[in-house]
């Protein structure tokens, strides 16, 4: 049994050992990425929406714009896109004396059109302070070519900006970047320009690029349509001291993207701009765990099924579901305070190890299960062993109980002076003849066979098992015993080897205590309490009597078949303040009335 449960250890390490490994492995090697980013995604879900941003307000070319802008030279249809750039000025003079702190255009002007119309632009740029004007096109060295290049930009005052974001599997948007092609973004760019100091790469964190912090789904961030700027119909406070992002929303433009809270839905390339903006006046708030707090916790995690093990089943599965449980409220809770802890590789790692612990305490209790049933089947009739670990609550202990049942004592009169002049082989030949026929009556009635001591057997019925006819099983056990004793010394007589014993058997009915007593090492079934005690002395006063066989009226009177027994009379019993009153068989192992 020990070496079982160092066996049992050493597995529950190598299952820790290898889950951890797996979860590291995958965690270095981004192996369940998308599963990763989709719990990102789900926990924006479960912290759901923040307050709408004071910093920044979207103005959008929508659907209503392209309706509400129409050309009465042309039967009054809608505006060709793109708009005319006496429009786009228009709106950037609107914005400016509105008191926007800054105005990021989410549009492309790196093509030349009427001169009067990019006079009109560029003369409005001209008086902003402020202003980020995007592109998705650069050179080698990162240079554009918005309103023919970076050279003339500089002299009206507008910087360039990188309008790209990278983009996860299905073109989701959940990261931006601080520069890409040698061009920083619109974002960086922009909190560059209205601050007056520099974004360096490092503030982004631990790597290239860094958590765009949503404010929540589409349309939580200011949105104001195109046109109601232009045709001045809005309220200019909407704009004050904001940094003001104009681009287009309505899908037919193709500047929507699905994003960590957009759902099903899609969001507008100006408000991701926005929230990425956004993102960065507040110091990239959302950081991954460091790489090497992340590895102790799938290490932890990992450890936690194997010290789970050594518990019973019920709490084991109750511990790792907890933890499991507790492990994704933590993730929960420091998602909303700024910090994205790994989820899937540390719950794998548990899962995993779970499996693992399970599987090692299965088929360790099988192994440990079959050795117990092995060993106790030798004593216990094979039903009564089922039965007996069935109810020994999932494990190979029997815990202690408290039944009614009968205890047989016996034992052979005369062994040891019969014994002392014969060689050892003989008498231990002899022995295990006389012991294997006292133990098949036992057995083949359902009693358990508790001990040997030398040539004297304790057996008990009704224990661990219940059994409601425990007492007549131990009286048909006391006569078969008597039968099978008159077949050994006949055998002993054919061998020329003496003239046979008489032997002594003691029954009592009553409570019994039962259950697995000793040590790791040693373990043994036994049965206690006044009821053997009783029969104990039972057994040895037929030494006194010329009865072999004493039973206690408390086992007479449970008999179902009222067979007839000897009334021997009351009896003093060591150990018991009154008498017991007791029975035998007639002469020879026969019940007479």
């Amino acid at each position: 049994m020990r070496r079982l449960r160092a066996a049992r250890t050493r597995a529950l390490i190598g299952v820790t050992v290898f889950a951890a490994a797996l979860g590291l492995v995958g965690y270095f090697t981004k192996a369940l990425g998308y599963e990763e980013l989709r719990t990102v995604d789900l926990r924006f879900d479960v912290r759901g929406a923040q307050k709408t941003p004071t910093d920044v307000a979207v103005v959008a070319v929508d659907d209503a714009t392209f309706d509400k802008l129409r050309n009465p030279k042309e039967d009054n249809l809608p505006y060709s896109w793109p708009y005319k750039r006496s429009w786009h000025a228009q709106v950037i003079d609107f914005l400016r004396k509105a008191g926007a702190k800054g105005i990021v255009y989410d549009l492309q002007f790196t093509e030349p059109t009427k001169v009067a119309e990019d006079n009109a632009l560029v003369e409005a740029v001209a008086r902003t302070k402020h202003v980020i004007l995007a592109t998705k096109d650069v050179d080698r060295n990162g240079h554009t070519n918005i309103l023919g290049g970076d050279k003339f930009l500089k002299e009206i005052g507008a910087r360039p900006g990188m309008a790209l974001f990278p983009t996860d599997q299905g073109g989701v948007i959940r990261r931006m970047w601080h520069t890409e092609a040698k061009l920083k973004t619109l974002a960086i760019a922009a909190v560059e320009s209205v601050t007056g100091r520099p974004v360096p790469p490092k503030a982004l964190g631990r790597s290239d690029s860094a958590w765009i912090d949503f404010a929540g789904p589409p349309g939580t961030i200011q949105t104001v349509p195109f046109w109601r700027v232009k045709q001045r119909k809005v309220d200019p406070s909407v704009f004050k001291d904001k940094i003001v992002v104009v681009g287009t929303s309505d899908p037919a433009l193709q500047d929507v993207h699905p994003t960590s809270t957009s759902g099903s839905d899609e969001m507008s390339g100006p408000e991701i701009q926005a929230n990425a903006i956004e993102t960065a006046l507040h110091g990239f708030p959302l950081q991954p765990l460091p790489a090497w707090a992340a590895v102790l916790i799938i290490v932890a995690l990992a450890i936690i099924p194997a010290v789970a093990g050594l518990l019973r089943l019920w709490l084991a599965a109750a511990l790792i579901l907890l933890t499991a449980g507790a492990y994704v409220v933590i993730t929960q809770v420091a998602f909303n305070h700024g910090t994205i802890l790994p989820v899937t590789y540390p719950l794998g790692a548990l899962a995993v190890s779970a499996v693992g612990a399970g599987a090692v305490a299965y088929f360790g209790a099988s192994v440990e299960r079959e050795q117990v049933r092995d060993l106790f089947r030798r004593f216990v009739p094979e039903p009564v062993v089922d039965e007996a670990l069935k109810q020994a609550e999932g494990g190979v202990r029997l815990g202690g109980v408290r039944r009614e049942g009968t205890v047989l004592f016996s034992d052979l009169r005369g062994f040891t002076a019969f014994s002392e002049p014969l060689p050892p082989d003989e008498v231990i030949e002899v022995l295990n003849r006389y012991l294997t026929a006292m133990s098949d009556a036992i057995l083949e009635n359902g009693g358990t066979l508790v001990a040997y001591m030398g040539d004297g057997i304790m057996a008990v019925f009704g224990a661990p098992v219940e059994q409601s006819d425990h007492a007549d099983r131990a009286v048909a056990t006391a006569g078969a015993m008597l039968e099978r004793l008159v077949e050994f010394n006949d055998w002993l007589k054919a061998e020329e080897m003496g003239e046979g014993f008489r032997m002594g058997i003691g029954v009592n009915s009553g409570p019994v205590m039962s259950g697995h007593v000793g040590s790791e090492r040693r373990l043994e079934y036994t049965a206690l309490g006044d009821t053997t005690n009783t029969a104990a002395r039972l057994e040895a006063m037929t030494k006194e009597t010329p009865h072999q066989v004493l039973i206690a009226d408390s086992t007479r009177t449970l008999l179902s078949d009222h067979q007839p027994l000897v009334d021997v009379g009351e009896v003093e019993v060591r150990g018991r303040r009154s008498g017991v009153r007791v029975w035998t068989f007639g002469t020879d192992g026969q019940t007479t009335s």
